[in-house]
């Protein structure tokens, strides 16, 4: 059955392209008003989606690592929405580090700060003017989980993501849910694995086949997919969860 979100107010963090992208189409297709925030500008993408959607999703810019962006931007979406929203969408990140196993301060906190901040900014903010019956979710990573090479303060931020996610279900239940998404290798243009397939093919495909049981890179639809789930009333007994999304490739029990 498909889930519909008809009268519903979602804000989407990080929502320019990729993951993000995906996961503001898909709640656009399901009747909702969307408000995206991203760093950079996607005019291609923005035109398209307002021509297919009208008013019904709306953009606004800003480093949401920066408590006075946020802050300034969710005043300018609460006035717009009447100071309530129904779910918040939390997917600013980024793998991309030093190979330290100690980095710098600077590139760890630069790290951090993008991949941790913008999660715990972005909940500050708007958690207070969320519905009850809402829905705050988060995407995290499967780095955060298991050692799976990633940069050591990507996989220690997104790990913190986790711990935080479960720390505020209880803290905000009953009156809204709280889950996580572990997303695995998602491809798309001009994403890390776009990149890193560009660069080593060969090396790629034989990482794929041999740690993916599945044999294959996920979709940033598989993530949008996920998240219209655990925003909707079928999720209504899930809070505090963990949904990974990643072929398989997790061992873990």
């Amino acid at each position: 059955m498909e889930i519909k979100f008809l009268g519903k107010t979602v804000v989407v963090v990080g929502g320019s392209r990729g993951i993000g992208l995906s996961i503001v189409r898909s709640f656009l297709k399901s009747g909702a008003s969307v408000y995206v925030i991203s760093r950079t500008k996607n005019l291609e993408s923005e035109l398209e989606l307002m021509a297919s959607f009208g008013d019904r999703v709306n953009f606004y810019y800003a480093d949401v690592t920066v408590e006075f962006d946020i802050i300034s931007c969710s005043k300018e979406i609460l006035i717009k929405c009447f100071g309530a929203i129904d779910i918040l969408i939390c997917n600013v990140g980024s793998g991309k580090s030093g190979s330290d196993p100690i980095n710098a301060p600077d590139v760890w906190n630069q790290s951090w700060n993008t991949n941790f901040s913008s999660v715990l900014n972005a909940s500050r903010v708007f958690s207070h003017s969320i519905n009850n019956g809402g829905a705050i979710i988060f995407i995290s990573s499967i780095a955060g989980i298991e050692n799976i090479g990633a940069p050591t303060e990507y996989s220690i931020a997104k790990s913190a993501i986790k711990t935080f996610a479960k720390i505020l279900s209880h803290k905000l239940a009953p009156a809204i849910r709280v889950n996580t998404i572990l997303p695995g290798n998602i491809y798309f243009e001009k994403g890390t694995w776009d990149e890193k397939m560009r660069e080593n093919p060969t090396l790629v495909k034989e990482m794929i086949t041999e740690k993916v049981p599945l044999k294959k890179f996920g979709e940033p639809q598989d993530i949008a997919n996920a998240v219209l789930f655990l925003s909707s009333d079928k999720a209504s007994f899930v809070t505090g969860a963990s949904l990974t999304v990643d072929g398989g490739q997790t061992i873990s029990f």
